[in-house]
């Protein structure tokens, strides 16, 4: 279980993140929503601890993430599969070089192994032999998916995707949803999920959180959030964009 206990982060003498307390349970898959600005992407990165809060304590499985040294803390990350925003992808390894990458780096597998691996992975984001292509040649789109596939393939327990249908079309939006789903149902991952496409994450996330400058203005799951009188979560919920209404 991932446990945020009242997490403060300063910028600038605001609080970019405002006292923020919630949970994740194990195999469950938790939905951040909120505008652009809100605090989602600070809120990972405070609970890999690449990002340390002003005030507030993250627990995995019971272990005092921020009193980590950096071994212990790369110990924990080892555990850890993150989707960047910004892709994260290394522009002198070719494709298949950076979705093998953390593979090779856990020094589980043989070089072979690792080739079937990457294919499989690139056919099921939609990218077959794109391998030997370097990432200044792909799209916005085709990066988004080859860092889904490298952050996913080594199959870690915990798992944060930050937005990660973004510039997708629908069709390929909707593969990586299923995929997302498959993670939690088949193998147990427990994650978090910022996403902008609400249709697409209501049936692959268990309990949902709304950020909004920085506050926590709901944690519940479906029924909760369905059954909310709260206008501004209603209207997040029925499509509406908060950058819009506000």
């Amino acid at each position: 279980m991932i446990v945020v206990e009242n997490i403060t982060k300063y910028h600038s003498g605001r609080p970019v993140l405002d006292n923020v307390s919630l949970e994740i349970a194990d195999g469950s898959n938790l939905g951040l929503m909120g505008p652009g600005g809100a605090g989602k992407s600070l809120l990972l990165k405070i609970i890999c601890a690449l990002v340390r809060p002003d005030r507030g304590k993250v627990y995995i499985d019971d272990v005092d993430v921020l009193s980590l040294d950096e071994i212990e803390l790369a110990q924990l990350r080892f555990r850890i599969g993150m989707l960047f925003q910004n892709y994260a992808l290394f522009d002198f390894m070719n494709v298949a070089d950076n979705i093998a990458f953390p593979l090779r780096q856990g020094e589980k597998h043989t070089e072979a192994e690792i080739e079937v691996l990457v294919k499989g992975i690139l056919e099921e984001v939609g990218l077959p032999g794109i391998g030997h292509q370097f990432p200044n040649e792909l799209s916005g789109g085709m990066k988004k998916r080859v860092s889904f596939a490298r952050a996913v393939l080594p199959e870690p327990p915990i798992m944060f995707y930050d937005d990660p249908t973004a510039g997708l079309d629908p069709v390929t939006s909707s593969k990586i949803f299923l995929l997302l789903k498959e993670m939690r149902d088949k193998r147990g991952v427990t994650s978090a999920t910022i996403s902008h496409d609400i249709q697409g994450i209501k049936d692959i996330c268990d309990n949902f959180a709304l950020l909004e400058r920085g506050k926590l203005i709901f944690f519940g799951d479906r029924d909760a959030i369905e059954a909310s009188e709260i206008s501004i979560v209603r209207q997040f919920w029925d499509g509406f964009s908060l950058d819009e209404l506000g």
